[in-house]
């Protein structure tokens, strides 16, 4: 197999960049990878890559890592779409699905980008990297730096959940946590650059972490028999999923591959106590200004001013669809009743996807008949902090009410 990668370009001004160069932003902005779509056209079929073994790297035409042994691999494989028919009941829904991230390696979608990020900054020379998280992307950077055998550095907010503290210092990383915001870690990341010679790994502040998460795009097409669905709910801190689906999808397009060309209505799904996705969807604006002050419960939702906002806001008005924000009091309510449910293990900022559908629902945005995709992007567990904990205790010996935990 083969990476048919061509060239790095700037989206806002077309320039072109060598992607044999280590290379982070240009003007400040996003830098994308192409591919030679038209010759990977002539020279695979789409039968032949979906005939190879489940996961993340059986799409490696499509995907930078020049070669085989460059690979940094914990074994990603491909996640579930499930059918949730007594969660789409409870919201009125025929055909409601949640695509679940929680199998990846350390437990959420961070997997499919630290994965190529790394791979592809171990095939040009980089041994030290560092990463500011509100989240779980801390504890996947720690892993796949581990497997790759480089030096990670983890700035975080010193509220960020326990579990991705701890997963991270597991790894071997140097965590440090910070009082602030996910914003003032990615200041001392980039302060750090030059004394500490690491490459930074930021959202969307190097190319290849985009291509990682264009791979839940690829895989959701071949599970739903390249239709694709009417519509995608993502939850949206940074954003680089909704924005490597769209990706995902034009190059689907371009190779000829999808059954229908019809794309799903992207709903980029963040919380009222942090929506600088909404607000700037809503003003009409491509460039969202910071949103302060930025509080949610839901970590990964908790990124007050995004590197790709345009970006974000760019494939959400190309799909009809819009930046929508949860009530912040919505969000555990919906995590804790859907995961009861349906059995799934949902994070936070799942909740607030569904908080955001009920909505959608209610206004008739969405209708009843429509495939609808939400994203669960972490396992609940490393959410500790928001788990529900039991409400019942017995002294040793004392036998409870049958009649009253009958009717609980």
């Amino acid at each position: 197999m083969r990476s048919y990668l061509t060239h790095l370009e700037g989206p806002l001004d077309g320039s072109r960049h060598d992607p044999a160069r280590l290379q982070t932003v240009h003007q400040g902005r996003p830098l994308l990878a192409r591919y030679d779509l038209a010759r990977l056209a002539r020279e695979r079929t789409r039968d032949e890559l979906a005939r190879r073994p489940g996961g993340l790297w059986k799409w490696r035409e499509l995907l930078p890592v020049q070669r085989d042994e460059n690979v940094v691999s914990l074994g990603e494989g491909a996640t579930p779409l499930v059918p949730c028919p007594r969660l789409g009941a409870a919201l009125g829904l025929e055909r409601l699905f949640v695509k679940d991230e929680s199998p990846l390696p350390t437990g959420s979608f961070k997997a499919r980008g630290l994965a190529l990020a790394l791979s592809r900054a171990k095939e040009l020379g980089v041994q030290r990297v560092a990463i500011p998280t509100a989240g779980n992307a801390g504890g996947a950077l720690a892993a796949y730096a581990a497997r790759a055998g480089m030096q990670a550095f983890v700035f975080m907010p010193s509220d960020t959940p326990v579990a991705n503290q701890g997963e991270a210092v597991l790894f071997g990383a140097h965590v440090t946590l910070v009082d602030g915001l996910i914003t003032d870690c990615a200041a001392l990341v980039q302060a750090g650059t030059q004394p500490m010679g690491w490459f930074d790994v930021s959202t969307l502040k190097e190319p290849y972490r985009l291509e990682g998460k264009k791979t839940m795009g690829l895989e959701l097409a071949e599970q739903l028999d390249w239709e694709l669905a009417d519509v995608i709910l993502y939850p949206t801190g940074g954003g680089t999923g909704l924005v490597g689906m769209a990706k995902a999808f034009d190059e689907l397009e371009a190779l000829g591959w999808l059954a229908r060309t019809q794309r799903p209505r992207f709903y980029a799904c963040q919380s009222d106590g942090c929506a600088p996705i909404v607000r700037a969807f809503e003003a009409g604006e491509r460039f969202a200004t910071p949103f302060e002050p930025a509080a949610t419960r839901a970590s990964g939702l908790r990124v007050p001013k995004a590197v790709g906002d345009f970006l974000i806001l760019d494939a959400v008005r190309a799909s009809g669809g819009a930046a929508c924000a949860a009530p912040e009091a919505a969000i555990l309510p919906w995590m804790q009743r859907a995961s009861a449910l349906e059995g799934l293990s949902l994070c936070p900022e799942s909740g607030a996807c569904l908080a955001v559908l009920e909505s959608l629902v209610a206004r008739g945005a969405v209708r009843r008949d429509e495939r609808i995709v939400v994203f669960n992007t972490g396992a609940a567990q490393k959410y500790v902090e928001c788990l529900p904990l039991p409400t019942t205790r017995l002294a040793r010996g004392v036998t409870p009410d049958w009649a009253t935990l009958a009717r609980a």
